[in-house]
């Protein structure tokens, strides 16, 4: 079963079907794995990109039948050419299966096909019929025989999939075409209600997410990607301007209970939110004085403004969830109490704590020295970290780390410098955000790393660095920084702002055994189902990750919250057909960057207005400013609707 007896993927021919005759080897130009789940594998696997066949037992007219069946039930209608092809095609296909096809069916199955891929308006019509083609050439004999001999088919075992390039690249998995399309018809409400089956807040994900639906947009290969997040935010923040509240449907399950979820984070609030929707009664323990856990304590006004944030948990809380703010699972409740008192329990703290640099003097408790996430928290509770400082120099190419200089403008320090021991290139942090920063005239030092603190009297009065050159490859793929010796020099500073890493204090364990736990102080959990080694306990987000994107967190409360209400009912927690394709995806690539999708675009991406740097620096105002009506619809205008259907006979 592990070789590839056909494939026509990419329109790159492998045909080992006659073993006398190879022409290509058995390699294919799709990674298939040989197992779509633990119980079947895969034979055959069609798609927008062609057939990629391992077993001669498949049908392949059947298949062609039913993967054009699903290709018609997903049209849109909205072109006549795939809807009404589609249609045609679906049908003789059917009519060829049953034993009543003739020749002239093939001749109306290529033709119409042709038409189809070339007319049509969206993803759907252009790529589905595109498998077809590569069978009624490459298998000839077969339909010949089919319609000649009159015999019926007999049906094979399939698993059908829709998606698209930034549907399948989005963690929560967001029908993103969907939504775009309605903002373009200006059906905003419809567009929040797509959204909302998945993430409950949009205003937020539309304001600080990190955009892997963008990097996986075919629109990116003809200009440039649609602005998939600010559209996002553009129907979340017309909602809240409008002062129209959301109206959840609840829709209890045949059997409720109560759930004890710790953290109002992102996962937090996601998992409550799936949870309360379902009918169970919630109840988040958080030990800060506000929602948001990460999110409130280290993404700074400027780029999420706090009401904003408020305003969506408080919706949550409207449909029934109860939040106790200042209480800490592990010190003013037990995790062991909520795991006795509650049917299920999911932890979804993040990642508060700093990683250490190891330089010398860090453990010291030096007044202006300050961890990073410390910095930002006390910044976005209304205070100066260090009020006598003046001179900052922050360590770090994270997100964290540029928060931090851009915060400490805000906060009125009058000399701020980022030290990264790589290149511009090398730098994590969100591009955008680098470029805002450089906007704002922070000195970026590259290629340099800290070596010791300086202090007198334990005050830091300065910080030593070693200059660094770039070597071989690291794990991480990147080349690794390299000491050059002798190169020492001293920044003259009173305030050191390590941003290097993020760490999960996982304390609130304690008592409870049998959790698993990685070497890097996370929560093993299943990687569909969220459940830890204790049944009851489920766990998402930074504590189950390590410090991960915002919708990534998101992503896990939501199936958490899924497996939780399974459980709740007595039901198996299993894994979906679409847990297996999204797996599946990882190696058959849903978005090809370097496909060619003719000549260079025309309508280029509309950019959110920005307020001027020499203005913006000093302030906490939000810096961006949302679309207009007319600019959201015209930007999701740009997008092409690249749906995806694809098939495994299993």
């Amino acid at each position: 079963m592990s070789e590839i007896l056909f494939s026509s993927w990419g329109d790159q021919i492998t045909d080992n079907r006659n073993p006398a005759n190879q022409r290509m080897g058995s390699d294919s130009q799709v990674a298939l794995p040989e197992k779509f789940n633990q119980d079947a594998s895969i034979k055959a696997f069609i798609g927008w990109d062609g057939i990629v066949l391992r077993s001669d037992e498949v049908n392949i007219v059947d298949l062609c039948r039913a993967y054009m069946t699903a290709v018609r039930d997903q049209s849109c209608g909205r072109c006549i050419p795939c809807q009404s092809g589609t249609n045609v095609m679906a049908a003789t296909l059917e009519k060829i299966c049953r034993g009543g096809g003739t020749p002239a069916d093939l001749e109306t199955l290529g033709a119409v096909a042709r038409v189809v891929i070339s007319s049509a308006k969206c993803g759907i019509g252009k790529t589905g019929p595109v498998a077809l083609t590569h069978a009624l050439t490459h298998f000839s004999e077969a339909f010949q025989a089919a319609v000649e001999g009159g015999a019926q088919a007999d049906a094979g075992d399939y698993r059908f999939n829709v998606t698209a390039p930034c549907a399948d690249a989005c963690p929560i998995h967001l029908d993103i075409p969907h939504y775009v399309e309605l903002i373009k018809e200006g059906k905003f409400k419809e567009s929040l209600d797509v959204i909302r089956c998945r993430l409950p807040i949009p205003g937020i994900v539309g304001r600080v997410c990190v955009r892997p639906c963008e990097e996986n947009c075919r629109r990116a290969n003809l200009d440039d990607a649609v602005s998939i997040k600010y559209l996002k935010r553009f129907v979340a923040d017309r909602e809240l301007a409008m002062h129209k509240v959301p109206g959840y449907r609840i829709d209890p399950s045949e059997k409720t209970g109560k759930v004890a979820i710790v953290g109002a984070g992102p996962a937090g609030v996601t998992c409550a939110y799936h949870l309360a929707r379902r009918g169970h009664a919630v109840t988040v323990f958080e030990g800060l004085g506000e929602p948001g856990g990460m999110s409130a304590m280290g993404i700074p006004d400027y780029r999420l403004p706090r009401q904003i944030l408020r305003n969506e948990v408080e919706q949550i809380q409207a449909m029934g969830v109860t939040i106790h703010y200042h209480t800490a699972v592990g010190k003013d409740v037990k995790l062991s109490q909520l795991e006795e008192d509650y049917d299920a329990v999911f932890i979804g703290i993040g990642a508060q704590g700093s990683s250490p640099m190891r330089v010398e003097g860090e453990e010291k408790g030096y007044q202006g020295f300050i961890p990073g996430v410390q910095y930002l928290r006390d910044i976005n509770e209304g205070r100066d970290p260090y009020p006598e400082g003046k001179r900052v120099v922050v360590i770090g190419g994270g997100n964290v780390a540029i928060d931090c200089v851009r915060c400490s403008f805000r906060i009125n320090k009058e000399d701020v410098n980022l030290v990264y021991r790589r290149t511009r290139a090398e730098m994590p942090a969100d591009e955008v955000e680098i470029v805002d920063a450089e906007e704002e005239k922070v000195q970026f030092h590259f290629l340099t790393t800290p070596v010791r603190i300086l202090e007198e009297n334990g005050v830091v009065t300065g910080l030593e660095c070693i200059r660094m050159k770039l070597g071989s490859p690291d794990k991480s793929g990147r080349r690794r920084p390299v000491p050059i010796e002798g190169s020492e020099f001293v920044f003259d500073c009173d305030t050191v702002v390590p941003a290097i890493g993020q760490r999960v204090d996982l304390s609130l364990l304690e008592g409870v055994e049998g959790v698993e736990t990685t070497a890097w102080n996370t929560i093993i959990v299943d990687d569909v189902t969220k459940q830890t080694s204790r049944p009851k306990l489920f766990s998402a987000g930074d504590c189950e990750t390590g410090p991960g994107a915002l919708i990534t967190a998101c992503a896990g409360g939501r199936k958490a919250a899924q497996s939780i209400d399974r459980q709740i009912n007595g039901l198996p927690l299993e894994y979906t057909d679409n847990d297996h394709f999204h797996k599946l995806f990882k190696d058959v690539k849903v978005y090809d960057p370097d496909e060619n999708l003719g000549k260079i675009g025309k309508n280029r991406r509309k950019h959110l207005e920005m307020l001027p740097p020499e203005t913006r620096k000093f302030i906490f105002d939000e810096v961006e400013q949302g679309y207009s009506t007319p600019e959201a619809r015209e930007e999701a205008r740009r997008c092409l609707r690249c749906y995806r259907v694809s098939m495994v006979a299993v």
